[in-house]
């Protein structure tokens, strides 16, 4: 089992209130899956991103990732497991703008301390793997939409990460180059990569092979995309 997460709850205090972010949620999502987090705004499902990301930690709960528990681990730890476990890949692109896209690629194993020159060869392939390989020295301003998330799909890709964390990957694209994306990762998930997209577009989840869907901080149902 990679995910394990069991009787999972998220608390924020404001002011005198507690709010449940999340609330009891238990899953497991093996290796190898493609899955959609699906739920409109405001239901809990960047919350149970963040969680599974080891963006955040629940208040309470169990989460095993890859037999190992997450729950109680320090800021150090889960920045480890972030940069060996997940490759992470953002609605808005999180790019840095003064640097190229090679540059960019190259970051997730600046911070694992991959040496200069397998860095650069690393990066390279991963544009290559996305077709970006003439854009590598350009830099975001210079590239559309759809190719700064190929950007950042290839960053997301460099140390080889078993899981793909996608939040919202189509949501600043127009409908035809989405689709170009989300063939990214159906690829990627043929390959053997876990694929996990968050989104409140059933169009866009139906591309997975389950799908979850959360209303109101809890699993309000779990099928296969053909099911909806």
């Amino acid at each position: 089992m990679l995910i394990k997460l069991t009787h999972v709850n998220k608390l924020y205090r404001m002011g005198e209130m507690e709010v449940a972010a999340a609330r009891d949620i238990s899953l497991c999502i093996d290796k190898g899956e493609y899955v959609s987090i699906m739920g409109p705004s405001g239901s809990g499902k960047s919350t149970l991103m963040n969680i599974i990301g080891c963006l955040d930690l629940p208040t309470n709960g169990a989460y095993s990732l890859n037999g190992t528990s997450v729950f109680g681990m320090s800021e150090d730890d889960l920045a480890a497991i972030r940069n060996r476990s997940i490759g992470f890949v953002f609605q808005t692109f999180n790019l840095l703008a003064s640097e190229t896209a090679v540059s960019n690629v190259e970051l997730p194993m600046l911070y694992a301390g991959v040496s200069p020159q397998k860095r650069r060869e690393t990066a390279m392939n991963a544009l290559s793997a996305v077709k970006l390989s003439h854009r590598s020295f350009h830099r975001p301003n210079e590239m559309s939409g759809g190719e700064r998330q190929r950007v950042a799909i290839a960053r997301s890709l460099v140390n080889d990460p078993p899981i793909i964390l996608a939040d919202e990957p189509t949501g600043n694209l127009d409908s035809a180059t989405g689709v170009e994306i989300l063939k990214i990762f159906s690829d990627l998930h043929l390959k053997g990569k876990t694929i996990i997209l968050v989104t409140h577009d059933k169009n866009v989840a139906v591309h997975a092979k389950r799908i979850i869907t959360i209303r109101d901080g809890g699993i309000e149902s779990d099928k296969g995309s053909g099911d909806l």
